[in-house]
This record gives structure tokens, sequence and C-alpha cells, in this order.
């Protein structure tokens, strides 16, 4: 099971005093340079001239979004700045408003192209003589809620010739909220290639992960994945790959039946498998959605349980 948190990113204002979370890298490299200079990155230096170690760094999910506040004669200027290669929807929110509005009022929606940013609303002071003191919060969603879901059939997402499924739709383990309603756990080795199911641009992946266990606070959040948007602007999510089992990058146009990555046993879970489901933004809703699928002998059919 996969059950990605709405995200929420906090900022506290006073005039213009910001905090924005940024995401943790998963491993620090340490390597010498010939003038003895120690250096440290989060990616592996290219042709060092000597040893480099790895350190292993707790990794975080990455922001999906971020708020940024620029000030405008007077006025504030709430932005959403897009991390994914794919469109997302954010609300903005007061959590917190003094001597302050929003134009359009908050909460207020705005989708937010790949890698582009959106002006959320326009904070004014609502009277003189008071400083305007706010708090916001900004939810965020993959996906356009323009979405137009087509009836096609998806390639089975494993590469092997056995199919044996864990849990499908309507499981009474974890797929009963909206976003994993019509998920299904495909049982796999660890190591077990992943296969994109149907053509599309890569918009999300995490590979930095290494462990899984039944806390959900602890583990739901942090399932190495990959997330692909088709042309109709539905997403398919392939989730719990192993740690580094990340073959594609964001940005990067993948064609049905091509190697994706790696299966693992990764975030919340009982244990080794592909959480596979479709996806669409319903307007800061996200659901799962049915699907067709052939298997190494014919079509599958799924389905609700009685």
């Amino acid at each position: 099971m996969y059950a990605p948190p709405l995200l929420r990113f906090a900022a506290a204002f006073a005039l213009l005093a910001l905090a924005t979370p940024d995401a943790g890298a998963g491993k620090l490299y340490r390597w010498t340079d010939p003038d003895g200079i120690t250096h440290y990155g989060d990616h592996r230096p290219e042709a060092p001239t000597g040893a480099v170690t790895e350190i292993p760094v707790r990794a975080e999910p990455s922001a999906m979004a971020r708020l940024r506040i620029e000030s405008d004669a007077g006025r504030y200027l709430a932005w959403a700045d897009n991390t994914l290669d794919g469109p997302i929807e954010v609300m903005l929110h007061f959590n917190r408003q003094t001597n302050v509005n929003g134009m359009p009022a908050l909460p207020a929606r705005a989708t937010v192209p790949a890698r582009g940013s959106a002006l959320v609303s326009v904070l004014s002071p609502s009277g003189p003589g008071h400083d305007s003191r706010f708090e916001l919060r900004l939810d965020a969603l993959p996906g356009s809620p323009n979405a137009r879901p087509q009836d096609v059939e998806y390639l089975l997402p494993l590469q092997q010739d056995a199919l044996h499924i864990e849990q499908g739709y309507g499981g009474s383990f974890s797929h009963r909220d909206p976003q994993n309603l019509y998920a299904v756990d495909f049982a796999a080795p660890i190591g077990t290639p992943v296969l994109a199911a149907r053509a599309g641009l890569v918009m999300q992946v995490e590979s930095d992960f290494d462990q899984a266990g039944l806390n959900m606070e602890k583990y739901g959040g942090r399932a190495n994945l990959i997330r692909i948007l088709h042309d109709d602007g539905t997403m398919a999510l392939y989730a719990h790959l192993r740690e580094g089992g990340v073959h594609v990058r964001v940005g990067q146009r993948v064609r049905a039946g091509q190697v994706i990555g790696l299966s693992g046993n990764t975030g919340f879970t009982t244990g080794p498998h592909l959480h596979f489901v479709i996806q669409v933004n319903r307007g800061m809703r996200l659901e799962s959605l049915p699907f067709r699928m052939r298997g190494p002998q014919g079509g599958l059919r799924f389905s609700l349980p009685q």
C-alpha cells in the first residue's frame, strides 16, 4: 500500500519572515582533491582523484511545491513553485491572519505547470494603522484537475511469468481510501524488473528510502516510487521500489513495456510487492480509477469485493 500524504507547507509571516522546508538528501559523498581539500556533496563526483566515501543520510519525502512570497508596493504576492515534471494543483489557506485579506480570497486554488510557477493570491492590508501579520499553508496534489481519462488497456507492470495478487481493489488492509481504492498489489521478489504499463512522462521519483514497516506515521510517506503522467492527464504510480531501484529520470518519456525500475520493500508495507494504481486529480482530491490490464494469459479483470 502507498498513500502519499497531502503535502502541507506552513510559513509564518510578520512582514515577510518565510520558512520553507527542503527535502533531505539520501546520501552524501566525501572526497579529497589533489590539493588535500576535503569536499562534500549530494552527487558522486565525476572522475575523482581519490577514494569517495558514501555517507548515508536519513531521506525525507521531496517537496512537491514551495511557497514563495514577494513584496510589491505594500502588498505580498503569494507564488507556488512546482518542483515536479508534471502539473500540480495547489490550495493556499490562512492559518492565522491579522489585518490582511487575499485577492482572490483564501482559500484559493491554482494549477501550476511542470517546473513552473503560479500566482495564487495577492495579500493586502485590510485597514490602516495596524501591522499585517499572517500564517499561510499551501496544500499540493499531483496532476491537473482538467484530466480527461481514456479507456485503455494497460500492460502488466512486472517482468515475470507467474502472477500473484496480494491485494486488489478495495483490499481490507490498505485499499480503502479514494486514492488507493482501485490499486493492485502484485507480489514480486525484491529486484524484479518493473515495466511501464503505459507510455508517458516521468513526473516524479523517489529512490533514497531503504526501510519498511507497519508504522504509518514513520513509513507512510517513505516509499520509493515512480509517477508517470499519461497524455490524457491520468497518472500511474509504481511504489515500494528498492533503494536505488529507479532507472528513469524526471522529465523522461518512456514507452509501454520499458524497464523503469526494480521492485522492492520500502515504505508502509507488509513485505516485498509492487503497488500499482492509476490516479487522477479531481480538484484537490486524488482519486484512483479502475483499469483494464493484459496479463500473461490474456485480459485481467479486477473488481471490488461484494
